[in-house]
């Protein structure tokens, strides 16, 4: 018996040390699987939380108004009737086509012919002025003025239907409808984001018919607030066109200091600035680019104050890196730009003043070195010379 239970004993102790050690094999095996899964899920997490830095550019070219007086649609009159203003800006288009956004102040509302042509104080112009610019490459179109309620009601719709018609054309500052008005337009170009809004402070006494304030996007602290707090964290760049200032001042004056100070406060990245017909200073408010006026692009205006304008560019940066994003306004370079017409306001031709010569402006240079001053006045760190890459 004794012989009996031994063996039993043994036969059972064998056993318990067989799943001893297959039960100790199984843990080993579960524990390296384990810590193996661990690591694979450990280096997982690094690859997605590891976000590779992007950048993103897009140039940004800016030029005054387009001041269309008769002088400068009867030199554009074709024999068959028809208008042609693209050799005025065939020295200016060279430089305009490079860059991605292009901006201009369509001073005078393009009604069409079948509307009346006319010229100051109440303007109509030819819907080929807007041929001619598009030719040229411009896509940013500043469209709220003083002079848009010129031909009232109609000559907003005709505007409206012509640029409506165009493709890849971006507008701002006359409305068919509150709607239209108010809805939310966001941009994009290189993978920024942008958004564009135009205001004027000015309407020559030309108030828009009650209930229909939408044709002329009069300038309001609160409108103004309203649209860029729609937009503000949907977009990388808030770009705002004014229609404000002094007509013929040089400087700067109170309420377009106001304005821009308020402006920069809701996170515009860039204000671009007309009505004085004239270049003003350059600064930076905050972070905020302010270009208070481009002058004229093209006119038959007198003296060469007026004829004058700035043509201005910049790259607008994007970086990316680890979810921050991070924009920033680089790279300021700016030209002079100069009408020119001969005494019986013919042969209009827009010329940087990098290709003028004593025949075709005297003592330029001096008037170069004018107007660079008072462009720089309040801010010098812009690149003044021939814009000849973007």
């Amino acid at each position: 018996m004794k012989k009996r239970r031994i063996k039993k004993h043994v036969i059972f102790g064998g056993i318990g040390l067989i799943c001893i050690l297959v039960g100790t094999s199984i843990l080993i095996v579960h524990g390296f699987n384990s810590s193996d899964k661990k690591e694979k899920v450990i280096k997982k997490e690094k690859v997605v939380k590891k976000v590779e830095k992007k950048e993103y550019n897009a140039s940004l070219i800016m030029v005054g108004d387009a001041l269309i007086h008769d002088g400068v649609y009867l030199d554009a009159k074709q024999a068959d009737g028809s208008y042609d203003f693209k050799p005025m800006l065939e020295l200016t288009k060279p430089i305009v086509s490079k860059y991605d956004l292009k901006y201009y102040n369509q001073e005078t509302i393009l009604g069409g012919v079948q509307l009346g042509l006319s010229s100051y104080p109440r303007f109509n112009s030819p819907t080929e002025v807007g041929d001619a610019f598009i030719d040229s490459g411009f896509n940013l179109v500043s469209l709220a003025t003083n002079h848009t309620m010129d031909k009232g009601e109609e000559g907003v719709l005709k505007s409206l239907e012509y640029w409506n018609q165009q493709k890849n054309i971006v507008t701002a500052g006359q409305y068919s409808s509150f709607e239209d008005r108010d809805k939310v337009r966001i941009y994009e170009v290189n993978g920024i984001k942008y958004a564009f809004f135009s205001y004027t402070t000015w309407t020559n006494g030309l108030n828009t018919p009650v209930g229909k304030e939408y044709l002329n996007n009069v300038y309001s602290n609160d409108k103004a607030q309203q649209d860029i707090e729609k937009v503000r964290d949907k977009v990388d760049v808030v770009l705002v066109a004014m229609h404000w200032g002094t007509e013929y001042s040089l400087g700067v004056d109170q309420k377009q200091q106001e304005i821009a100070n308020f402006l920069s406060s809701l996170g515009v990245d860039i204000i671009i600035g007309a009505h004085p017909h004239v270049v003003e200073p350059v600064e930076f408010i905050g972070k905020t680019l302010v270009i208070y006026s481009l002058g004229n692009y093209i006119s038959n205006q007198v003296g060469v104050e007026r004829l004058t304008g700035l043509m201005m560019g910049l790259n607008i940066k994007k970086v990316v890196d680890n979810n921050n994003t991070t924009i920033s306004i680089e790279n300021l370079k700016a030209d002079l730009i100069y009408t020119h017409y001969n005494n019986n306001s013919r042969d209009f031709k827009v010329y940087p003043y990098s290709d003028l010569n004593n025949i075709i402006l005297p003592n330029y240079k001096e008037y170069y070195e004018k107007y660079k001053g008072v462009v720089t006045e309040r801010y010098q760190d812009i690149e003044f010379g021939p814009l000849r890459e973007a």
